[in-house]
């Protein structure tokens, strides 16, 4: 990696640093306070809940057997509290690891022997991948940084990450955590990531513990005087089913994950902290969640203090932990569960059980099986953190998220003998901490696009804005003239954390302040080819340099991490080949006029002039839809082998209410064995072009036209190849027909539609699948 050299004392080579780490671990180890169950306390050895033999549940079941009522109750919040007397250390709930370990949350600090940790992109950018061995990569390598953190006592082992939240409205500041708009897409993400978090090892055994958040309807921060901490989000049943709980039940069901978050708002009048239908019944109960749920942070307080739900904080504490809450990030519980339990609104079992779920959840994670290092993962220490190799897979990361949007005339890639000269210029051009996004740590290192850039010709800088906000035209002059002096220019625009992050979503889609003027000023003067890279995490506005013929090339970036420089330079340079797809519909500005952010309906609704959200239900005018992304080569696509049609079985239990079914024409998934039901298609890949590329191929279908669901497209699979120029590849896209080919109805009912289905696949190939069912004597009229 290439350092930022203003103040070099700053960045030592990390070899160093973690040489002068190690020998501070060695001398700080011996003083720092034992792990629980230490085999060398005396006064815990012998204790039942720290016999290692004995099954998890046995010694959860000893160790809560052992705690006062009292002690009890300071475990049920983040910052747990110590048990001296059981050799129990003081616990610290919150970590983050969102794209890698992160300072955000008291649990983590970087220092000493960890003064950094691989930064990578943001998630918006992995997703825009579609690749789910890169996502688990990734987690496997974030898990490793934080087992070796934990194991030198400068982190936890529970990171209160991914944020699965479908991207539903362009404004939104905290878009850039999550993988898009598309549930399908989100929800194999969340699957991928939590399973190279977790390791998911023998014995129901834990790498570090996940946690999937906001459940649910989670997407409106700040937004016209209306904040997350009053909003009720009034959510029909289709889409809560169809859309906002599906990558949650991804997470639960395929990730297995460790841990759920309730948000901050309400859905349809209830705080979902606080309802049992969602965390009890739905979370635990339906999808069998195997570990603990846990607040946004304060947010039961806030359902109290903010939104007035109950009339005494006793009655909060006692409802939320009844509803299925665990856990409390916040002092809320520790204050007032005491008080629920006196006035009888609780139980004391009520308590036991939620403190079941999280200490559970630390024994699987070896927490109560004393010192690290004689464990799995207990060798990871400081040389873990930083690698090469970990370094490296944060620059394929970024390479593999940018996507080209726009390529007239061929004018990438640019050629280092025609291109000797480079203006680059914008407010991003030479940034650092701007690329990793929010819930961030400290990067190993950075190399700017500026940088990245520098290592294929001589480059000429200008900033021409001194913010993103570029709020004055002094230095557009420069820039103009640096564009007039060089063989290419490069400008470097977009939005950072001042214009969207968390509590802060966005007013417009516009580039910010006077950002189009420069780009139209410096496209004007420029004597070679034009090339707008954007950074930003949700969707721009950039029709003007669309419709703008000396702009030759658009490329997005995301946020893309550490290595964000270097993998820019590498796509505009021919190195790489970008691949990557949007995972969000970009939007014309006209379009917020017509919805409202509080707004939560994903279809749209015509006849009160309603457009709907994301590709799936919006029909209307697009700058760039969702799904698109450019190759420096052509790629063409066979279908090699497909079923035409396919018989579905039924449950020799079901009885099919004639009416109802020769009205919506559809099974209930609950009337056929869903397990069953999955189909390969065999696809052949051929790169027609002259240059070797990496396609993300991208599956959606078309159900049969409904009354009483959408009959647009919707993502149903994707697969990542590479194929080198000349050859073709084949692939196999795998469909589970009650999840990719059923529909959701308007009472949140899921069903599989008879009848002519659609798959679409890429932007040539079409193929049809019948679906037919044997009703037989299960008729009941």
């Amino acid at each position: 990696m290439v350092f930022r050299n203003k103040n070099p004392s700053l960045f030592k080579p990390f070899w160093v640093l973690s040489v002068l780490a190690l020998l501070c671990l060695s001398n700080t180890g011996e003083a720092r306070q034992p792990f629980a169950c230490d085999p060398k306390n005396g006064l815990t050895r012998t204790l039942k809940f720290c016999r290692v033999t004995l099954p998890i549940h046995v010694r959860v079941r000893d160790l809560i057997g052992r705690l006062t009522l009292q002690e009890k109750i300071r475990l049920l919040v983040n910052n747990a509290i110590a048990v001296p007397r059981l050799g129990i250390q003081g616990y610290e709930w919150w970590s983050e690891a969102l794209h890698g370990v992160s300072n955000v949350g008291p649990g983590t600090k970087f220092g000493g022997a960890f003064p950094g940790a691989t930064s990578f992109p943001q998630v918006i950018t992995t997703a825009a991948s579609f690749n789910e061995s890169l996502w688990e990569q990734i987690g496997r390598v974030v898990s490793d940084e934080a087992r070796a953190m934990y194991n030198g006592g400068n982190a936890g082992l529970t990171y209160w990450s991914p944020n699965v939240n479908i991207f539903r409205d362009p404004r939104w500041g905290r878009g850039q955590e999550t993988p898009g708009e598309d549930p399908v897409l989100a929800g194999k993400y969340a699957a991928s990531y939590v399973r190279g978090l977790q390791g998911n090892g023998p014995g129901n055994r834990l790498k570090v513990a996940a946690c999937c958040k906001h459940y649910t309807a989670y997407d409106l921060d700040n937004w016209n005087g209306i904040d997350r901490y009053h909003f009720n989000a009034r959510v029909s049943k289709q889409d809560l089913e169809d859309t906002y709980d599906v990558p949650f039940k991804a997470c639960v069901v395929e990730g297995k994950v460790a841990s759920v978050m309730c948000s901050y708002n309400q859905v349809n009048g209830k705080p979902t902290c606080a309802d049992p239908d969602l965390l009890k019944n739905t979370i635990r109960g339906e999808w069998r969640l195997n570990g603990y749920i846990v607040s946004d942070c304060d947010s039961v307080g806030v359902l109290y203090d903010n939104q007035h739900y109950t009339e005494t904080p006793e009655e909060a504490a006692a409802d939320t932990i009844k509803a299925g809450l665990d856990l409390d990030c916040g002092p809320f519980l520790a204050i007032h569960t005491e008080g629920a339990v006196k006035r009888g609104l609780l139980s004391e079992i009520d308590v036991n059980n939620a403190l079941a779920n999280t200490i559970t959840v630390q024994m699987r994670l070896g927490m109560y099986d004393g010192e690290p290092s004689a464990q799995p993962y207990g060798n990871l220490g400081p040389r873990d953190v930083c690698t090469p190799a970990h370094q490296q897979l944060a620059l394929e990361a970024a390479r593999q998220g940018i996507v080209l949007l726009q390529n007239r005339g061929g004018t990438l890639p640019l050629s280092t003998s025609r291109h000797r000269t480079v203006a680059v210029i914008g407010p991003n051009s030479d940034v650092t901490v701007t690329m990793i996004g929010n819930y961030a740590g400290v990067a190993c290192g950075y190399t700017t696009p500026l940088q990245g850039i520098a290592r294929y010709s001589r480059t000429i800088h200008q900033v021409a804005c001194r913010d993103v906000a570029c709020s004055n035209n002094q230095l557009f002059g420069a820039a103009e003239i640096a564009a007039r002096r060089a063989d290419a220019t490069v400008l470097v625009m977009g939005l950072d954390q001042s214009i969207e992050a968390e509590f802060r979503d966005r007013t417009g889609l516009f580039l910010p302040g006077l950002q189009q003027e420069l780009v139209s000023r410096v496209a004007r003067a420029s004597r070679g080819p034009v090339i707008l890279v954007l950074m930003s995490g949700g969707p721009i506005d950039v029709s003007f340099a669309k419709n703008d013929p000396r702009i030759g090339a658009i490329l997005w970036v995301g946020y893309p991490g550490q290595a964000g420089g270097t993998a820019i330079a590498d796509v505009l340079f021919g190195t790489t080949n970008p691949g990557g797809k949007l995972p969000i519909t970009w939007y014309p500005e006209s379009y917020l006029a017509k919805v409202p952010m509080v707004n939560m309906n994903m279809r749209a609704n015509p006849a009160r002039g309603y457009p709907g959200r994301t590709y799936r239900f919006y029909k209307g005018p697009v700058v760039f839809p969702f799904g698109h992304g450019l190759s420096f080569t052509r790629f063409h696509h066979k279908l090699a082998k497909a079923p035409s049609q396919l018989s579905i079985p039924l449950l020799s239990s079901s009885s099919i209410n004639s009416t109802i079914f020769a009205t919506t024409k559809a099974l209930k998934v609950t009337h056929t064995d869903c397990n069953s039901l999955t189909l390969g298609l065999h696809i052949d890949v051929e790169n027609t072009g002259t240059m070797d590329g990496t396609h993300t191929l991208l599956v959606f279908s078309s159900s049969p036209a409904g009354k009483y669901w959408s009959d647009g497209k919707q993502l149903v699979g994707f697969k990542k190849v590479h194929v080198p120029a000349g050859s073709q590849q084949r692939v196999v896209v795998g469909l589970h027909v009650c999840k990719h080919l059923g529909v959701v109805d308007q009472f949140g009912v899921r069903r599989v539609p008879m009848g002519e289905h659609q798959i679409l696949i890429g932007e040539d190939l079409k193929h049809s699948i019948s679906l037919q069912a044997d009703l037989g004597d299960i008729i009941k009229s």
